[in-house]
């Protein structure tokens, strides 16, 4: 902004944003205040659907982007449209758009979207699997630039709870089970996102679910009721807690606190979001996080998902009213309610004298202080025409390939007259029976045929399994029995006795696959890729880099037996955390285990 069009202080770039802040916030009204304080939903749509609505009347000013976008350019404009109405509302405060990750292969509406126009990469585990600080802040460097380019400011990301409890369905966005391999990895994540000082050329990174959402109660996920508690059975608290020190100690903004109660610990059996001994207590003092609080999604009010309506996720304070849990959720320290747009509700409670106006004014001070830091006030659109020239470029793509590559784990490599069936040879034609992997896919050098009785080698592409716990939203999260139904062992064992066989299984979360392990005579696993890159591997193109990122159970009884806060906990794992082949060497590489495993 030209100084000559400067009206107040607030405006002033050259001054210290300590005291843009305090001219701005004397000049906000009650409605401005509370609207901040709120981060709701607003779906990516041609026009600006309920925007007018929400940013006009109701203040708000950060949203969380629902859906995906078929190009850059669309999603840059839909952001410049919406920067408008924000910059001629009241004081004309520009606009904050988040997201949760977009970058890999979850296609669940509560939780991730998917790339569409931006570049493809693993999931975290896939980070973890080849444990690289270096590649975590490339993907996240590239993934900073193609959010700037179309407005995205905050990441509600990196998600660094501990993978202890092997059913749970968020456990493959996290980095494993090792609570040290998240603490290396996290701090390489915000940096890239973040830059080496935060600012106009940064995104703010929201690190969750402290104090940590892995261990969840029978792995049952606490969006929905019958997964509202969390268990330390082992007494292992704080190592869920090694994450989000290393987070903060990175410089990480934001922090969301998950839905679930602590149940057993010496905390108030609430949910974290309005827990003040773990969000004033131990976040704010003990661990000194002095950024923004933001809650994890409707723990206010129930919502409407997709036609139905879920109950606000207010575990342990259901006999409160909205208004009352908002109270409490303010007194523990939270800063802005996520996936909310009540403001009547903090508005009226002020005016009533339940709530000071001062107590607003603290957690309004912080969110200010990070849109002038990242510099929305002096460039709050985006040049939409730019866009496509930086989402998902060429070398953007061939950078996440490669990671899809490197992060690939052999688990198994049979040999066949003393040599590995891995790498397959692509000098002669082989008959190949295929599922999950069409004869596109594979390629001119392999002949796709009907049985495994007529082919040379079957290739097979798995999912893990898991049970479906409802309709619509609920569907979406993977949960449950991690173990193939005994016709489809069988199934898929008769096809590998039949025939030398590749499997090639999606490890969401830690499949029970000791047969499929016993019988294939080549076992891989991926954390999102796509075909290109199981084939590259296949034919030595790439060499695999993986290890397991957490321990493979041996069956759902030693799951089920296993403790939901203790890493490596189930008896007699088929493989172990760390465990990965190469196709040059047939010993497994140790060294994640020595490094990372000495918890066991």
């Amino acid at each position: 902004m030209t100084h000559h069009t400067l009206r107040f202080p607030f405006q002033d770039s050259a001054l210290p944003v300590a005291r843009r802040v305090e001219d701005l916030l004397s000049r906000l009204t009650l409605e401005d205040k509370a609207g901040l304080m709120f981060h709701d939903v607003l779906p990516f749509a041609a026009g600006t659907g309920p925007a007018p609505e929400l940013i006009g009347r109701r203040r708000l000013n950060h949203f969380n982007i629902l859906g995906a976008a078929v190009n850059a350019r669309d999603l840059a404009e839909w952001h410049n449209s919406l920067q408008e109405i924000a910059l001629a509302t009241g004081p004309g405060i520009p606009m904050t758009l988040s997201t949760d990750p977009r970058h890999a292969y979850t296609d669940n509406p509560g939780t991730s979207a998917l790339a569409g126009p931006f570049s493809q990469w693993p999931e975290a585990l896939g980070f973890a699997a080849v444990g690289d600080p270096d590649a975590v802040e490339e993907f996240a460097d590239i993934a900073r630039q193609e959010y700037l380019a179309v407005g995205i400011r905050s990441a509600l990301h990196p998600q660094v709870d501990v993978f202890t409890e092997p059913r749970w369905s968020r456990g493959g966005m996290t980095f494993g089970e090792s609570a040290e391999m998240a603490a290396e990895l996290v701090g390489a994540y915000v940096r890239g996102f973040q830059t080496g000082t935060f600012g106009p050329a940064s995104v703010s990174t929201m690190t969750k679910h402290f104090p940590g959402g892995g261990p969840q109660l029978n792995g049952e996920d606490p969006h929905f009721s019958y997964g509202r508690e969390q268990v330390y059975p082992g007494g292992n608290f704080d190592y869920h807690l090694l994450p989000f020190k290393a987070a903060i100690a990175a410089g990480s903004r934001q922090m969301m606190p998950y839905y679930g109660m602590p149940v057993g610990t010496p905390y108030e059996e609430v949910g974290f979001g309005f827990n003040k001994g773990i969000l004033t207590d131990l976040l704010r003092a003990e661990l000194g996080f002095d950024g923004v609080v933001c809650t994890d999604w409707g723990i206010l009010t129930e919502g409407d998902i997709f036609g139905r309506v879920f109950p606000a996720r207010a575990w342990g304070v259901e006999h409160l009213n909205p208004e009352e849990r908002m109270l409490k959720a303010l007194d523990a320290g939270v800063d802005q309610f996520g996936g909310e747009s009540c403001v009547e509700l903090m508005i009226a409670a002020v005016r009533v004298g339940r709530l000071s106006e001062a107590r607003l004014d603290a957690s309004v001070r912080k969110l200010l202080a990070e849109k002038f830091l990242l510099g929305l006030f002096e460039n709050p659109f985006v040049d939409a025409g730019a866009a496509d020239a930086t989402v998902g470029t060429p070398e953007f793509k061939a950078a996440g390939r490669a990671m899809q590559r490197r992060s690939y784990t052999l688990l198994k490599n049979q040999e066949f007259d003393g040599v590995p069936l891995l790498p397959l040879s692509t000098g002669t034609p082989t008959n190949v029976y295929a599922e999950g992997i069409s004869a596109g896919d594979l390629g001119p050098a392999f002949t796709v045929v009907a049985t495994a009785e007529q082919a040379d080698v079957a290739i097979i592409r798995l999912r893990t399994p898991f049970e479906v716990r409802g309709e619509g939203f609920e569907s979406f999260f993977h949960c449950g029995n991690l173990a193939f139904a005994p016709a489809e062992v069988e199934r898929l064992t008769a096809i590998c006795r039949t025939v030398p066989t590749i499997i090639d299984i999606n490890l969401e979360r830690p499949a029970v696959i000791p047969e499929l392990a016993e019988h294939a005579a080549a076992l891989l696993a991926n954390y999102g890729s796509d075909a290109d890159a199981l084939l590259d591997v296949l034919t030595g193109r790439a060499e695999p880099e993986g290890k397991l990122p957490f321990d493979l159970p041996r069956s759902m009884a030693a799951v089920e037996a296993s403790r939901e806060d203790v890493p490596f906990d189930t008896e007699n794992p088929v493989f172990r955390f760390g465990h990965g082949l190469s196709l040059t060497a047939t010993d497994p590489a140790a060294a994640l285990t020595a490094t990372f495993g000495a918890t066991r």
